[in-house]
């Protein structure tokens, strides 16, 4: 069969369907992957075919996208989008809906701006080319809403594919429940009227498919998932590091238990952002100068440079592919990306979350429900905390055993190998007009 990839255009979102899109490739499909043109590299970077839709862009609209992301993320620190929604981020079943306000808020302010931006350019572009290429299955990046789109156009089979918690369907859930108590005058979805929009500029009627997917294939273990689908194909998370070496002193055994600490992201290839400022890690790494351990520590060259002073126990590294590290770890400090907290799961390694990732919420209740890590609010990191953290984290037999644990159960789902037969069937049996029964 043929399978379109769409993922959301950021590089951490095409590495995060690389396993599954070689498994498929293996398996004697034909697998493209769509993404705007400046991302190309990161595609056949992988050994995988690429496909550029979109205008791409010159240096000087990069510099103007960079200058807008910058600017829109400063106006969402200053309104705080996750402030009041508690009820998004409770894992109880029986837990309370948002509000009509409160989701409408959300969805207006974070989600539809950011899913124009990244899906608008590629539409037409990404549409063309499934008419005429024609694919049985599309497979498209949470928040890559065109890949619906386009799979809608040509009648394809087609699903979203999670890179996190899904706390993106439960807003919709409580938008749409919120929605059905509103007079009929009131009942505005402003993300429903985008989409179908764009559906029906290609003939296309609006569905809630176009939102989430036919069904949806998730990365993370049944305890990050709380709320059970019949429509959900998990799959192990199996890490991607992209092109990377692992570096010699990896080879060798770590000479006291051995920490990863990172704290830093990128948008592609733009510069790196820290989550906490040098100052603060400065002090961090002062409270814990004299605990037993070997901690590595990422941070890109110049910032090194604005540490006074690096304790015994340190190794300062520019980066470091997780999947060689976390292997040998025994406790890892992070802030929560995809990468970093699925590797710490698969590989069975305690984890103090410190993000403001707007889906951090979700993931810490999740963690702590597991009894597989701790956290904290990026404000409340400072130096004591961390360090009183860190040492339960390495000297808690439950949290230990808790990871550990995690880890089996991440072994047990099922492999991208496994998951390209299932996905197999349920192509087959759209195509024989069945409603395929997943398991």
């Amino acid at each position: 069969m043929r399978v379109l990839l769409v993922p959301f255009p950021w590089k951490t979102h095409i590495f995060n369907l690389v396993p599954l899109a070689w498994s498929l490739q293996t398996a004697g499909h034909e697998v493209c992957v769509a993404v705007w043109p400046e991302l190309l590299d990161a595609v056949t970077g992988a050994g995988l075919t690429g496909l550029g839709v979109g205008p791409g862009e010159t240096p000087k609209v990069r510099g103007q996208r960079d200058q807008q992301q910058k600017t829109a993320r400063a106006a969402a620190a200053k309104r705080s989008p996750r402030e009041g929604l508690d009820p998004l981020f409770d894992v109880r079943p029986d837990r309370e809906r948002l509000s009509w306000e409160q989701v409408t808020g959300v969805f207006d302010d974070l989600v539809l701006p950011q899913a124009r931006r990244s899906n608008d350019s590629m539409m037409d572009d990404l549409v063309a080319f499934a008419r005429a290429w024609q694919p049985d299955l599309v497979l498209w990046g949470a928040k890559a809403f065109a890949g619906a789109v386009a799979a809608a156009a040509v009648g394809a089979a087609h699903a979203r594919v999670l890179y996190s918690v899904d706390v993106y369907t439960r807003m919709r859930e409580d938008f749409l429940h919120a929605k059905a108590l509103r007079p009929p005058e009131e009942r505005v979805d402003a993300l429903g009227d985008w989409l179908a929009g764009w559906a029906g500029k290609y003939g296309c009627e609006f569905s809630e498919e176009l939102v989430n997917g036919q069904f949806t294939i998730a990365p993370l273990p049944e305890s990050f998932r709380p709320d059970p689908r019949p429509t959900t194909l998990p799959v192990q998370f199996v890490p991607y590091n992209g092109p990377s070496v692992v570096p010699r002193w990896l080879a060798e055994p770590p000479r006291a238990p051995r920490v990863l600490m990172t704290f830093g992201d990128s948008v592609d290839d733009g510069p790196v952002r820290l989550l906490l400022p040098v100052e603060r890690i400065q002090k961090i790494l002062d409270s814990v100068a004299d605990l037993e351990m070997e901690l590595v520590l990422t941070l890109p060259p110049g910032l090194r440079r604005e540490l006074r002073e690096v304790p015994a126990n340190t190794r300062l590294v520019e980066s470091v592919p997780l999947s060689g590290v976390l292997r040998t770890c025994s406790a890892v400090v992070h802030h929560g990306g995809t990468w970093s907290f699925g590797c710490a799961l698969r590989y069975g390694v305690p984890q103090l979350l410190i993000s403001r990732a707007f889906d951090a919420p979700l993931k810490f209740q999740c963690l702590h429900r597991a009894g597989a890590g701790l956290s904290m609010e990026p404000a409340e990191a400072e130096g004591p905390g961390v360090r009183a953290a860190l040492v339960r984290l390495l000297e808690d037999t439950a949290i230990r055993e808790n990871a550990r644990r995690l880890r089996q159960e991440v072994l047990a789902m099922p492999t991208p190998n496994e998951l390209g037969r299932t996905l197999e069937e349920v192509v087959a049996a759209r195509r024989a007009g069945l409603v395929p029964a997943l398991r």
